[in-house]
């Protein structure tokens, strides 16, 4: 029983680790830099919500700003439906992992600003009311405040 209970523990550590590259490569950076770390859990092809963040605010050039002037790293968390549309084996189990740590309740599209450990800041649950320059003003205060 011990050695089932081990095995299985273990397995459970070994995925949760090999599950958070991106994270912690976000982490890094962000402490290097000293950004914020932007997660956005969506499905891309399926969450009508989602696909108007992405449109209205995430590819617009003054949220891309954020990124280029080292604002924040920015992570998608996405889960799409389609067949054509799904996405690697390793990214699958770690944008799940993702889900695990900061969505268990599965909220679609749902936004967290995190610091460099991965605390969170803020959260936004579907479509944020805000325009895109609005929106990126607010991560550009939180940053500001913690200077």
């Amino acid at each position: 029983m011990k050695t089932l209970f081990l095995t299985l523990i273990t397995g459970m550590f070994s995925i949760g680790i090999m599950a958070q590259n991106r994270l912690e490569n976000a982490k890094k950076e962000a402490a290097a830099k000293n950004e914020l770390i932007l997660l956005n859990f969506s499905g891309s092809d399926w969450c009508i919500p989602c696909i108007k963040l992405h449109k209205n605010i995430i590819e617009t050039e003054d949220f891309k700003k954020l990124e280029t002037e080292n604002i924040m790293v920015y992570i998608n968390a996405d889960f799409p439906r389609n067949k054509k549309n799904q996405l690697s084996a390793d990214l699958k189990m770690e944008n799940g992992a993702l889900a695990d740590l900061y969505n268990p309740k599965g909220l679609f599209p749902y936004t967290l600003l995190l610091d460099q450990n991965g605390k969170v800041l803020k959260t936004w649950e579907g479509l944020p009311s805000e325009s895109a320059l609005a929106f990126s003003k607010e991560i550009r205060d939180i940053q500001q405040q913690r200077k």
